[in-house]
């Protein structure tokens, strides 16, 4: 009886770790499919600012003197913006994006920057980079966790253009993690400070021949996009991780929802089978006690 009692409670466990992991499937869900939406429509309006943006730098003049387009003459300090989640539960996907965050911090440290700071967004990248004992900026380590939009990333986005323009920091580069498929998230290292397109034309942009009639000139309209298109590069980025985060962590409760209904055909097969045993013997018990 005991055994039986046992495994009734070892069921019941796995049910109700069962009603859990479909339900964070199911949340899990419902968020991806919203902000994939929004992912895709801000990685079109990207394509589009970029190209812009690009084929502006490639008219000659003055675009490239453009500073947010313009490389620094030395390499001193750069600055890493890591983007993680801020709960578990999501496979691989945190573990994944640290090991690619230290490789980006050692190959910077190759290239010849004496400083290398790290800005997290996640409490995963939070803990991890404080784990490692890295310079780091936590102004921004909440930014992943309330309601994402375009307006509460700008502020984070004019930080790094002002830290960049005042030569506080040389480089400033992304690691993200990118949403290849459901069943396939990696994560990048992505430049975003200087961007680069002064070296830009329209041959690259897949507009060659093209005439452009610019007005105003084209440092003056460059002076009003590059700032946007560094806001819209990082909250690409968010959105991004977000939906690999959310991808993520469906693959993963699935899998854990797959091996709960697996452990659970298997308790209920051994209590069927304690339980008929236990049934036997006691019938057992009562004939020969008869006889």
């Amino acid at each position: 009886m005991a055994a039986l009692k046992e495994l009734k409670s070892r069921i019941a466990t796995v049910r109700n770790t069962l009603k859990i992991t479909s339900a964070m499937k199911m949340i899990a869900t419902a968020k991806f499919h919203r902000v994939q939406s929004s992912m895709l429509a801000v990685s079109e309006y990207w394509d589009a600012l970029s190209g812009t943006a690009a084929a502006l730098c490639g008219t000659g003049g003055d675009g490239p003197a453009v500073p947010l387009a313009s490389g620094h003459k030395g390499r001193k300090k750069a600055l890493l913006v890591a983007i993680s989640s801020d709960t578990s539960l999501c496979g691989s996907f945190n573990a994944n994006l640290l090991k690619k965050l230290s490789e980006e911090a050692d190959s910077m440290a190759r290239e010849g920057y004496s400083q290398v700071t790290v800005l997290p967004i996640g409490e995963k990248a939070v803990k991890a980079v404080q784990k490692a004992g890295w310079a780091c900026n936590l102004d921004y380590r909440a930014l992943s966790g309330g309601p994402l939009s375009f307006s509460s990333v700008c502020p984070l986005a004019d930080f790094l253009m002002d830290s960049y323009i005042r030569e506080e920091t040389d480089n400033v580069c992304m690691v993200y993690s990118h949403f290849y498929s459901m069943g396939r998230q990696l994560p990048v290292a992505e430049q975003l400070l200087p961007l680069g397109y002064g070296n830009s034309g329209p041959a690259s942009t897949g507009l060659q021949g093209a005439d452009y009639i610019v007005e105003p000139r084209s440092g003056e309209l460059l002076a009003s996009i590059l700032p946007a298109a560094v806001r819209t590069a990082l909250y690409k980025a968010l959105l991004d991780s977000v939906t690999a985060e959310n991808a993520a962590r469906m693959l993963a409760m699935q899998t854990a929802s797959d091996n709960a209904e697996d452990l659970l055909d298997e308790l209920s097969l051994e209590y069927n089978k304690t339980r008929q045993q236990a049934i036997t013997d006691e019938l057992a018990d009562i004939v020969s006690g008869m006889s």
